[in-house]
């Protein structure tokens, strides 16, 4: 019997998202439409799914950093953690699964191990934001 449930993670939106956290001045509010449809086009969701959860992740990220302008490790992992866990259901129920007991419990490894992925691909972010910039004081 095949597996039905994903465990692997949403990299391309963690990797969208650490962005988000890290730089949050680096990428415009509207970058959700083209990035979401990008992924859509790969991902296997309905198109537009994604179009839509990333266009409000940022909208909804805005509002955090206009509301909270400080910002710590613990307060971006738990903000990323709570984004990623809606991303997962929300995406489980735009895709038009029956989100049953079982389907919930199945998806709580992905979401688990998503979570704790994070702040390894947000440090990597990080080294890649720091190396972009050292290579632009060097270019300019």
């Amino acid at each position: 019997m095949a597996d039905v449930m994903p465990v692997a993670p949403p990299l391309g939106f963690l990797i969208f998202l650490s962005w988000r956290v890290m730089r949050p001045g680096l990428f415009p509010l509207w970058v959700g439409v083209p990035l979401g449809a990008f992924d859509d086009l790969f991902s296997g969701q309905p198109f537009g799914s994604a179009l839509l959860l990333w266009s409000l992740t940022m909208i909804a990220l805005e509002l955090i950093e206009t509301r909270f302008p400080w910002r710590g490790f613990w307060q971006d992992w738990f903000t990323a953690g709570q984004a990623i866990v809606l991303y997962i259901f929300a995406a489980m129920a735009v895709s038009g699964a029956t989100m049953t007991g079982f389907m919930v419990v199945a998806a709580l490894p992905q979401v688990l191990f998503s979570v704790l992925l994070y702040p390894l691909l947000a440090r990597f972010i990080a080294w890649l934001d720091r190396f972009r910039l050292s290579r632009s004081r060097r270019i300019g």
